[in-house]
C-alpha cells in the first residue's frame, strides 16, 4: 500500500476532536508505564525523521510505532493560544513566505538574545495560523519528508491532547505528553506568559498529580521553579551547551551556566524543583576530535545520586547527526547510519529515557516494556 494512503487511513482513525474529557487512568496503569518501560521513548516533535515535525502525521506515526510520549514544543499566538512549533519564527517550518497577505508582517526581532528576521507567532491570531501549512525544516537532510510539504496544518496544544486521548482509548495503553515551553522570558515580556496556561490546560484535561503521564520541560530555570509552585506534574530541566547560560539567568545576571548546573552540586539544586534532566547527549558521552564517541562521564551517575531521571536528546539516524563510528559507509549526510548501536551505547550508561526523531528504533531495541 502507498505510504501516503497508509498514513491517510491512520489519520482518519486517530484524528483530533474537540473533546476535553478528563483522562481516566488508574494509578496502577500509570505506575506501570513509568516504571516498566525502560527507557521511555519520547518521540521528538513526533516521528520527525519520517514526516515533517510537529504535524498530525508525525505524531500519529510516532504513536503507531509505539512511542511512550509525544513531544510538542509550545509557543503563543497573538490572541493567547498555545500552538505547536519549535520556533516562534514561522519561516523555517511553514509556507508563510508564500502568503502575500502576510508579507507586511515580516520583521526583525530579537528572541532570546538572537536577532531574527521573519514572521513571528505572536503577531498572528490562531485563525491566521491555521491558514498556514507545515514544511520540512531540513529538506537537504530529509528530502523524503519534504515531499509531504503543505500536507498538514499547524496544531494547537489541545489538538495534541485530543490525539493522545484518542490513541490511548484505541491502543489501550497510557500515552504521555512531553511539552516544552519555548522562549518563556520572551513571551512573558510580550504579556503572553505560558506557564499558568499550560498547567491550566493540562489540569482541565485531567492530567493532575505526579503520576500523570506528563513532563513539562524548559531550557530556562525560573519558570520551572514557578511551575513547581503551581502543579505537581513532573518537570524536566533541559541543558544546552555547558558554556551557555539559560536565557532567564543571563537576563538576571546570575552568571549561572548549564555547565555549573551539570556538576554534582548543580544537580542537587536542580533536584529541588525538577523530577528529571534532559541533557544534550554530549554531557553523557562526549565526542573526540575525530567525531567519535569517547568515554562516558559521571553525569548519569551524579543525576541518579540526587534522585533525578535522565532523558538525553536527540537521537537521529542520519549521518549528519551521528558520531563517525556509527555513520553509514555511504558518506552522504542524509544517508541512514547505525542509530541502533548509538542508542545501545547510551543505554549502557543507565539513561532512563531518550528523545528520538526515529522512535521506532528505540522501541524495537529497549530491553523492558510491559504493556
Amino acid at each position: 500500500m502507498d505510504f501516503r494512503v497508509s498514513l491517510g487511513i491512520l489519520l482518519l482513525g486517530f484524528g483530533v476532536n474537540s473533546s476535553s474529557t478528563p483522562v481516566t487512568l488508574s494509578d496502577n496503569d500509570i505506575e506501570k508505564e513509568t516504571s516498566e518501560c525502560s527507557p521511555l521513548v519520547i518521540a521528538h516533535r513526533g516521528a520527525s525523521g519520517y514526516i515533517p515535525e510537529h504535524t498530525l502525521g508525525a505524531y500519529t506515526l510516532a504513536l503507531t510505532m509505539g512511542a511512550d510520549y509525544i513531544e510538542p514544543d509550545l509557543v503563543m499566538t497573538k490572541d493567547g493560544y498555545l500552538i505547536i512549533r519549535h520556533d516562534n519564527e514561522l519561516g523555517l517550518t511553514t509556507d508563510i513566505s508564500q502568503h502575500p497577505e502576510f508579507a507586511d508582517r515580516r520583521r526583525k526581532k530579537t528572541v532570546d538574545g538572537i536577532e531574527l528576521t521573519g514572521w513571528f507567532t505572536e503577531d498572528f491570531n490562531l485563525s491566521e495560523i491555521k491558514i498556514l501549512r507545515a514544511i520540512e525544516r531540513i529538506p537537504t537532510i530529509r528530502p523524503g519528508n519534504a515531499r509531504m510539504n503543505n500536507s498538514f496544518s499547524v496544531m494547537t496544544f489541545q489538538e495534541i491532547i485530543d490525539l493522545a486521548k484518542n490513541f490511548q482509548h484505541v491502543q489501550k495503553r497510557v500515552i504521555g505528553i512531553y511539552p516544552e515551553i519555548k522562549h518563556s522570558t520572551h513571551f512573558r515580556r510580550l504579556g503572553l506568559p505560558m506557564e499558568q496556561l499550560v498547567v491550566d490546560t493540562l489540569h482541565q484535561n485531567g492530567y493532575i498529580g505526579s503520576n500523570a503521564p506528563i513532563y513539562i520541560q524548559s531550557f530556562e530555570v525560573n519558570n520551572l521553579k514557578e511551575l513547581k509552585n503551581i502543579t505537581d506534574l513532573r518537570l524536566l530541566q533541559l541543558f544546552d551547551n555547558k558554556s551557555t547560560q539559560p536565557f532567564d539567568q543571563r537576563e538576571l545576571g546570575t552568571g549561572l551556566t548549564y555547565g555549573d548546573m551539570a556538576t554534582l552540586e548543580g544537580l542537587k539544586e536542580v533536584a529541588k524543583y525538577a523530577y528529571a534532566v534532559g541533557p544534550d547527549k554530549s554531557y553523557i558521552i562526549p565526542r573526540d576530535s575525530n567525531n567519535r564517541l569517547g568515554k562516558a562521564t559521571a553525569f548519569v551517575k551524579d543525576a541518579h545520586s540526587v534522585g533525578l531521571k535522565v532523558h538525553p536528546y536527540t537521537f537521529r539516524a542520519e549521518n549528519f547527526f551521528l558520531p563517525a563510528n556509527f555513520q553509514s559507509v555511504n558518506s552522504d549526510e542524509n544517508a541512514i547510519g547505525d542509530l541502533k548501536s548509538e542508542i545501545e551505547t547510551y543505554l549502557a550508561t543507565g539513561i532512563d529515557g531518550l528523545f528520538s526523531d526515529h522512535p521506532d528504533i528505540p522501541v524495537r531495541i529497549r530491553s523492558t516494556c510491559v504493556k
